[in-house]
């Protein structure tokens, strides 16, 4: 009998153990920064990235409570500004110190990413609101915009993985009034659920992307950026997603 009990007792612990996430502890933010076509048009295409990244992320094993998603767009109730979405970002952070998952689909230009009616982003900026977000945590940075790889060299650090939509001289595509994702965010929607961690959700996204701008003869191609610091080349292979059993 009492063999049996702890029998039990480790199966119990060991089922807990599976179950629970790699990203415990994690802060994550998801912002949708614009809302419109290049000519201004308004669109849902960064919203409904939003939506479907942030319902991703959640079965990939990040926490619902320690998980910031907003629209920045100045047409739905309740507004959030800029600076609001900054402080929500800083309050999740500050209570879930493990790690920090930043990820802002946007419009951009080389050196500045859309973030609001009013608030351009620059290299500088972001690398200062990171320091003050994460710190020295390991921390994952996905950047969906044109030219947002001119945003690695000052953001890239041994604890980043930085993801871009382009490099830093090309255009993405997607921001248009059909489409329904751009398109680099609809390949993260697309293969996260089939990848391991980011580093392999790196690796599948550049290719889908790829494939998609070939297919559709988009020229030139975006060439979605991957940088991996030291420290996350190590630690990035641990952080596996997770998957319903």
């Amino acid at each position: 009998m009492v063999r049996t009990l702890v029998i039990v007792l480790v199966w119990l612990t060991a089922g807990s153990a599976q179950a629970q996430s790699r990203f415990d502890g994690w802060a994550s933010a998801i912002v949708a920064a614009d809302w419109r076509t290049s000519a201004g048009e308004p669109i849902q295409a960064f919203d409904n990235a939003r939506r479907d990244l942030t319902s991703g992320f959640l079965a990939a094993g990040f926490s619902r409570a320690d998980m910031v998603d907003v629209t920045l767009r100045p047409d739905v109730q309740p507004v959030t500004t800029a600076q609001e979405a900054i402080y929500r970002i800083a309050e999740v952070t500050a209570r879930a110190p493990r790690g920090c998952l930043i990820y802002i689909t946007s419009h951009g230009v080389p050196q500045e990413i859309v973030f609001g009616p009013d608030i351009r982003l620059t290299p500088p900026t972001l690398a200062g609101l990171l320091r003050n977000w994460c710190g020295e945590r390991p921390t994952v940075l996905v950047l969906s915009a044109c030219f947002s790889g001119s945003f690695v060299d000052a953001l890239a650090g041994p604890n980043r993985m930085i993801l871009t939509a382009a490099r830093r001289d090309r255009a993405s595509f997607g921001c248009s009034e059909d489409a329904v994702y751009p398109y680099f965010d609809g390949c993260v929607i697309e293969r996260l659920p089939t990848s391991t961690d980011f580093i392999a959700l790196g690796n599948s996204v550049r290719s889908c992307v790829k494939d998609r701008e070939e297919a559709e003869g988009l020229t030139p191609a975006s060439e979605p950026q991957v940088f991996i610091g030291a420290n996350m080349q190590l630690l990035a292979p641990t952080l596996r997603f997770q998957r319903p059993s």
